[in-house]
Parts: structure tokens; sequence; C-alpha cells
């Protein structure tokens, strides 16, 4: 099955719980603490592995987490690392947040790699915490949470040279004469559901050409298709990594004329840069008798725009050479075509404005403090421990957070949320 498109859920692993224990040693009176750091927890990354084609492993399995880092211990002994957790993708994978539609990562490239949810840190152990004037702290952090989210992945072929053409134009027929895929062919619209991949092997017309590019044949495309009519907006995307579109068009059709410019509408309204892109335009169907009639106004006409006909007939293979030899010279050598159709992938890095600062904000009846630092310490706070509670207090006043509070008009008994911790705002320390 052909799958291109998938949802999944990612959680990386939590940091390990940083350990409060004292050293216990017989004639060492007073040890102090020991208590060793939490390990980190593991990340979720995607990599590209070129045996992939399509996104089948994410039909059924929509969850993935990462294993958590392993608790500190006594004696300065740290936990145990969370593994990392792997995930495969075929190149020409979208990565995208589900919940903004940002995209993440655009993965097109061999063995690229991205982080897409990253493992908690280990808290750290009370031995960190201890000072000249507090020697016995029993403060010790919590481990971080890790990150989770829902992610989107599209994959979009990266293929040489795309056929595009309306239902029934012949496409999977002109696969199967150029390369050795066997596609499923009918002759009735929508035989193809799902795009079909077949590998031209330009050293059988040219024994001194060696490249071996890609053909994509796209499922029909109709009237609309950028709106999502027929199955032209699922796969729209596919030729925008194509090097060389090849437009199919059907010569015995009532008005192939109309058939072509439906298609060249389509394709402006998706992306107008697929019209940029160096292409030709295949006549199909030469065996049929009413093919004869309409060539030689549609190839007048298509000269007269400056475009490239190549008239064929894929069942007999007439005018297929010819069709080979075109394909040959807009294609780019052999060098360039070892290498991805785009530059090699982009990784998008944004810059978090709330890493170090913070907001406060009304949400319903409580007040909600937004910011990644405080929602990290909060995360990392055990507030049975007193002390602990104590020095998030601190951290409140010394970032500023207890003052905006009070500018907001917080009150005694007022909930406060900091991420996922909920407080009740009392006129002294926090409950």
């Amino acid at each position: 099955m052909f799958l291109d498109r998938a949802r999944i859920w990612v959680a990386a692993g939590g940091g390990g719980n940083g350990a409060a224990t004292f050293r216990r040693e017989a004639h060492v009176p007073r040890g102090g603490p020991d208590g060793g750091d939490g390990g980190r927890g593991g990340s979720i990354y995607l990599h590209v592995d070129p045996g992939e084609t399509a996104l089948v492993d994410y039909r059924f399995k929509h969850h993935f987490r990462a294993e958590g880092g392993g608790r500190g211990t006594g004696s300065r002994r740290h936990g145990k690392a969370g593994g990392d957790l792997e995930l495969v993708v075929p190149p020409g994978t979208a990565v995208l947040d589900d919940a903004s539609g940002d995209l993440l990562a655009d993965l097109v490239a061999t063995g690229q790699r991205v982080m897409i949810a990253r493992g908690g840190r280990g808290g750290l152990g009370n031995v960190h915490f201890a000072t000249s004037t507090h020697r016995t702290p029993m403060h010790a952090q919590k481990g971080e949470p890790g990150e989770e989210r829902w992610i989107r992945l599209e994959l979009r072929l990266i293929a040489d040279v795309g056929l595009v053409g309306l239902p029934n134009a012949g496409k999977s027929t002109l696969l199967a004469a150029l390369t050795a895929a066997t596609p499923k062919i009918a002759d009735y619209p929508f035989t193809t559901l799902v795009p079909n991949l077949g590998v031209l092997d330009m050293a059988a017309a040219d024994p001194a050409d060696a490249r071996r590019p890609t053909v994509a044949d796209v499922p029909g495309l109709i009237e609309g298709a950028n709106r999502g009519a027929g199955l032209g907006h699922a796969f729209l995307r596919h030729v925008e990594r194509t090097r060389v579109l090849v437009h199919v068009v059907d010569l015995a059709a009532a008005d192939p004329e109309a058939d072509f410019a439906v298609i060249r509408e389509e394709l402006r309204l998706h992306d107008e840069r697929l019209l940029e892109k160096p292409g030709l335009v295949v006549a199909n169907k030469l065996d049929l008798p009413s093919a004869a009639d309409h060539l030689a106004a549609f190839v007048a006409a298509r000269r007269r725009e400056g475009s490239e006909v190549v008239a064929v007939s894929s069942l007999t293979r007439a005018g297929i050479p010819e069709l080979v030899a075109a394909l040959g010279r807009l294609l780019p050598d052999a060098a360039a075509l070892a290498a991805p159709p785009e530059p090699a992938g982009v990784v998008v890095h944004r810059f978090d404005s709330s890493h170090e600062g913070f907001a406060v904000e009304r949400e319903g009846d409580a007040f909600r403090v937004r910011g990644r630092r405080i929602e990290r310490i909060a995360a990392q706070t055990d507030f049975s421990i007193d002390e602990s509670a104590e020095r998030f207090q601190r951290d409140l006043e010394r970032m500023g957070i207890d003052r905006e509070l009070r500018r907001a008009g917080v009150e005694p008994g007022d909930v406060v949320r900091v991420g996922g911790v909920e407080l009740v705002w009392q006129s002294e320390p926090w409950a």
C-alpha cells in the first residue's frame, strides 16, 4: 500500500530525578550530601532511509515514546541516560507541526537526520545545592519532562521526471513503455489511484549514457484538483520536486486543446513555479484514428507558445525513442542527477522569545504564567519538600514573576498555573 501522509504522536523520555541522599559511612560523621544526578531522557529522531518509498510504517502505529532517564542514587551515582528512538522516513518527507502547521523539517537527502522531540534533562542531585551556610540540603531536582507533540508527515516524491495529465490520458501506459514498471492499465478513468515509479535506462537508447532517471506517474488531475476535486489535491504535491514535467495529452479526446489548458491551470493554481520547470508535451495515442485529426493544430499551438511536443503511441511504442532523446536533453548530467532535485533538505530553527522571558495572563478564574525557563523550573520542583517549594518562591521573586502576578491582581486563594503545575497563591509561601 502506498501511504504518503501520516499523523503521529511523539513523546521524548523524561529526565530521571536527582537524588537527595547523604553519605553514611562508619567513622565519617556528618558525611554531607552525595545525591547523584538523574539521567537525561531519550530524544526522538527522524532519519532518511533511501530504502523506504512510503510512510507505510505509520499506517497502524501512531504513538511513539522514547525511554526515560534513570534516577540518581547515593554515592553520587548518576542515573542511566534513556535510549534515543530513531524513526525512518523515505526521501522527500516534509515534517510539520500538527497544531500550528509550521514546517519543522524537509528531509530529502539520504542519511539526513533531525530531532523532533527533545528528551528532558536529568534533575540535579542535592550535592549541587550544598553551600558554606547550608551543608545539608534536602532539595534535589526532579527530571525535566520530555517534549511531546503531534506531527504530520507528508511524502513528496523525489522523481526526475513527472508525468501529469487528465485521467485516461495514457500516463501509466507511457510509464510502462519508458521503464520496466508494471502499473495497472485499463481503458477507464482513474485506473491509477496512487503514484507509480519507474526507472528509465538511458543506456538502452545510447550505450554511452549511464543516466538512470526516475519517472513518476501521478494520478490523473481534473478541473478543480487544486481545491480537492478528484484525486489531484492529494497528489499535486508529488510533482513539486521533479526536475522535468511531462504533460501527457490524449490526442484522440474530443478537445485536446481544452484538456491541455485544464492541466496547465491546475498546476498554476497549486504552485505557479511548476510552470517554470523544464518540460515538454507528449501528444499520446497516435494509434487511434481520431488523433491524426488533431495533431497538426495541437502541435502548431504548442510551438507558438514555445513548448516542445513529442507525438507518441504508448501502446505501439511509436515515438518513444524520440521522447527518450528529448528527455535526455532536458535532464542534467549523471553527476547532477545523483544529487536530490532540490537542495539537501531544510531544518527550521525558530527563535523562542520566551526562553528567558515570561508572560502572565488570566485563564478563566486562574492565572497562567508562560515562559520556557520558569515552566522547566516548576516541572523540576518537588513541592512536597518545603525547601524545594521555598527555592521556587525565590526563583519567582528573582525573575520578577512574583511582582508581575501581584500587578495582574492575584489574591490569596487564587490558582496560578505554571506549565503542568497548579499552585495556590498565599500571602507568604506557596501551597
